[in-house]
């Protein structure tokens, strides 16, 4: 009675390829293909390596389906914002990495025609400069022109799979071009910006059957007979929430890997005067739910002090790193982790130091102190953040639910329940595979393993069966 499925997991640092067998009560998740993947330097600007993350995808679905020939569907998120314009089935440009600094120009030509306030009551997104909106901003206009259609990563991947040209739902709701409200392509709003309208392919929702996969791949691929493509919350934000063990009404979810996401699940979209001077965001969710939440700069900060501190000195144990910077107890400062300056790649330890000495405050001796403030700042941001939900969506919060590779950091979780006041409960670790997998088994269950009529809430109740928390409370009354 199992349901077996594949999910491809596209993170802005790294992917993976996972199996699942979901049962009623349990889910087994194995990890088939782990892989690398970030920002590449081309003479243009900084690009995603599309072809290599074309090659290692179906590498691992090629070992997912010799390892478990029960496989029947295959899902697929990423990150968001992102994209690839087609003319038929050839791209006309390597997609551009979100962390370009193209966008600054699209920034502007988009704000001319429509004023920053005017653009979020009409899209509900927190002002983000990468915003897809911003991005088609800052393309020639031939490109553009010669464009059969734009294809969000996660849609990318699935045109590959099956030849069909769609755009997932809760994706599409981070280009800045959908209606929170109607779920639909914002048609004037395209239309004032000059936008091609064909850009914008079919809306699809999380659990829509996309086809199955094309017959040469299946071939290559060595995959049994009827797997099919099921569209899940492609954004890996919105398949992340699925996995989120929440049972509380009151819970805030943290989903912390590259960014930080810190937010509430709403029914509907809070846009507001206060929402925009907070920059908190309205996206969409599975079953029509929205994610209001924040993005803090999240563990990047660390990653990429991380890759600046190997450069010097070769590789580093960050397990140890960690551990060490537990152990301080000297006071640590604190700064704006959602600074601008530390979005782009470099050397992230000599921003760090700018910004303290800015602020009058020392910069720290070691690596570990250096990372120490690093957790510490994180800390700060996600406590402020969820505090500012809080208060935005009129809403109570009584456990912080922390998933992602974020979980792992046991440091992070400690310092985020004593700086909110508020146990944590962290993970699990891959709750965007989770949540992928899930969506899928409830679109395939046709003999009720799942329970007639699988709500989010029910996903929920096998991800809290199969996955036991760890437990973080308070050690102070919240620290401001």
């Amino acid at each position: 009675m199992s349901i077996h499925v594949a999910a491809i997991d596209l993170g802005a640092t790294s992917g993976r390829v996972m199996r699942a067998i979901v049962d009623t009560d349990a889910l087994d998740l194995v990890e088939v293909a782990r892989f690398p993947n970030g920002p590449v330097q081309r003479d243009d600007g900084l690009h995603w390596d599309i072809k290599a993350l074309r090659g290692h995808i179906l590498a691992g679905l090629r070992q997912a389906f010799l390892d478990d020939p029960q496989i029947t569907s295959i899902g697929i998120d990423s990150w968001a914002v992102d994209y690839a314009l087609m003319a038929g089935e050839r791209m006309l440009a390597e997609p551009f990495h979100y962390r370009d600094d193209r966008t600054a120009r699209g920034v502007a030509a988009v704000h001319a025609v429509v004023p920053p306030d005017e653009l979020y009551a009409l899209s509900g997104l927190q002002h983000l400069p990468f915003n897809t909106v911003f991005q088609l901003a800052a393309e020639p206009p031939e490109r553009l022109a010669a464009a059969d259609h734009m294809l969000l990563i996660p849609d990318l991947v699935a045109f590959w799979l099956t030849g069909r040209v769609v755009a997932e739902v809760t994706n599409a709701s981070t280009t800045g071009l959908l209606d929170p409200r109607t779920r639909q392509w914002n048609e004037a709003l395209i239309a004032r910006l000059g936008l091609p309208r064909g850009l914008f392919p079919e809306l699809v929702q999380p659990g829509d059957d996309l086809g199955p996969l094309r017959a040469d791949l299946a071939a290559e691929l060595g995959a049994p007979a009827g797997v099919r493509v099921t569209a899940v919350g492609s954004h890996d934000t919105a398949s992340a929430v699925v996995g989120v063990p929440m049972v509380r009404p009151e819970a805030v979810y943290i989903s912390c890997g590259t960014w930080g996401l810190v937010g509430l699940e709403l029914e509907h979209p809070v846009i507001t005067d206060d929402s925009r001077a907070a920059n908190f965001t309205n996206e969409g969710g599975v079953d029509g739910r929205v994610r209001f939440l924040h993005n803090v700069m999240g563990l990047w900060l660390l990653s990429e002090s991380v890759r600046a501190w190997e450069a010097e000195s070769g590789s580093i144990d960050l397990s140890a790193l960690l551990a060490e910077a537990a152990a301080v107890t000297a006071p640590m400062p604190t700064f704006d982790a959602n600074d601008p300056r530390l979005m782009p790649p470099g050397d992230m330890p000599a921003r760090i130091a700018e910004q303290l000495r800015e602020q009058s405050f020392p910069v720290p001796r070691s690596r570990a102190e250096f990372t120490r403030c690093i957790i510490e700042s994180l800390a700060v941001a996600f406590a402020d953040t969820v505090r500012t939900a809080r208060g935005l969506a009129k809403r109570e919060v009584g456990v912080i639910h922390l998933v992602g590779g974020g979980a792992l950091n046991a440091l992070l979780c400690q310092l985020v329940a004593d700086r909110s006041g508020l146990p944590v409960k962290a993970g699990p670790v891959e709750a965007t595979a989770i949540g992928n997998v899930l969506v899928q088994a409830r679109a395939a269950d046709t003999r009720g393993v799942l329970g007639a009529h699988a709500t989010v809430e029910r996903l929920r109740e096998i991800v809290a069966a199969s996955h036991t928390p760890v437990q973080f409370a308070p050690r102070l009354p919240a620290l401001r």
